[in-house]
């Protein structure tokens, strides 16, 4: 099983604890930590911005990675989200077979 941190910013408390549930719920994460609020600064249509942001790391399995794009991407407040996949190419053997089994679906099973 091939697991993957995935990273994604919300523009407040709010809106990432209601993600971060919801893909828990669908079993699309098996874990997802609501970071401390942070300051980004970027380039953003030819302009330079500056926001607070709600970082969220998500654990999941590569096997549900696009349907957890998806639903960040259904329910994203931005235009265009961050949403960065990055793979765990070591960890705890234990957490990595839970990270599975939290993330498979009926007509899945933990790889």
């Amino acid at each position: 099983m091939e697991a993957l941190l995935v990273f994604t910013n919300l523009p407040d408390a709010d809106a990432a604890r209601t993600l971060a549930a919801r893909l828990v719920e669908l079993r699309l994460a098996a874990c997802v930590n609501m970071l401390a609020p942070c300051r980004s600064t970027y380039r953003w249509q030819g302009k330079i911005e500056e926001a607070e942001e709600v970082p969220l790391l998500i654990k999941t399995s590569a096997a549900r990675y696009a349907a957890l794009e998806a639903a960040i991407r259904a329910a994203h407040p931005y235009e265009l989200p961050e949403i960065v996949a990055v793979p765990a190419t070591r960890g705890l053997p234990e957490y990595l077979a839970w990270v599975a089994a939290e993330t498979a679906t009926d007509d899945s099973t933990p790889c």
